[in-house]
């Protein structure tokens, strides 16, 4: 038997002011609580993997502390790699959840499971799927981090890039990935979820987390390239997280016919050609 459902209800009483059930709002409060969480926990940790390295003379710094938390001179340890991991996964739910927000607000609207507690219970599962996807960007976030460090091409001081042409070619990788035909998917899958949801939709609890890790599937193909520009303007800058954030939002709300992705590549290949020459 298909465990896709008949169909969710017609789009004709799912407009935005008809959002403000009472199972949207529970919602809603709870994403704008973990935003709010994740974003006190960046700004409260705003250098806690941010320190010279042992290259510098005269500096021990097994054990560091920094913002409260432990990170070791080595970027292969355990203790690291563990926040590493932690900061890229509270900078993944800060930066991206906002954006996410009417996808997952609308599948609580949608939701016609008989009990509150069930359709609670299928938010969270959306949430979950949705944030795991991230989180396993985070950790590859994380590795890279590492790896950046290890070699010398990643400043400890900053967690920017050392090199200008390495931060040019990295914005010149973005540039690029916006004008693919992935990105273009990707991104009209996050512009419409009435009709991703519509064409996704399945019932239940497992429904619920496959329609969540789906989103973030494409949600991740959109938004990889210009979340990997943090590591060109450095992994803890919130001047840089900031303008990211409102860019990726502004690209999923923004109707289709905008094609914003394409004048997001031509402000990333100018950010390259003036890093590249000043």
């Amino acid at each position: 038997m298909s465990t896709r459902q008949a169909s969710p209800p017609g789009r004709a009483g799912l407009a935005l002011n008809h959002l403000l059930s009472r199972h949207s709002l529970i919602v809603g409060a709870a994403l704008l609580a973990l935003g709010l969480m994740a974003w006190a926990w960046l700004l409260s940790h705003p250098h806690a993997l941010m320190a010279d390295m042992p290259a510098m003379p005269g500096r021990d710094m097994a054990g560091m502390e920094m913002g409260g938390m432990t990170m070791s001179a080595d970027p292969w340890s355990f203790a690291y790699l563990a926040t590493a991991f932690a900061m890229w996964s509270a900078m993944m739910v800060a930066m991206m959840l906002p954006s996410a927000a009417p996808m997952i607000l609308l599948h609580a609207r949608i939701d016609r499971s008989d009990s509150e507690s069930m359709r609670l219970l299928h938010s969270l599962l959306f949430v979950a799927a949705y944030v795991a996807l991230w989180t396993g960007f985070s950790a590859l976030a994380a590795v890279a981090q590492a790896l950046l460090l290890h070699n010398g091409l990643l400043s400890a001081a900053t967690l920017a890039l050392d090199q200008r042409g390495a931060a040019s070619a990295l914005l010149l990788l973005a540039t690029a990935y916006e004008l693919t035909p992935a990105k273009h998917r990707c991104l009209e899958k996050c512009q419409s979820p009435l009709i991703f949801i519509h064409r996704y939709w399945k019932a239940g609890a497992a429904g619920a987390f496959s329609l969540g890790m789906r989103h973030g599937l494409y949600c991740v193909g959109c938004c990889w390239a210009l979340m990997l520009l943090l590591f060109a303007g450095g992994v803890m800058n919130l001047a840089w997280i900031a303008p990211l954030t409102i860019l990726a939002a502004i690209q999923k709300v923004a109707p289709p016919r905008w094609r914003l992705h394409r004048w997001t590549a031509a402000l990333l290949l100018l950010l390259a050609g003036l890093l590249a020459i000043l």
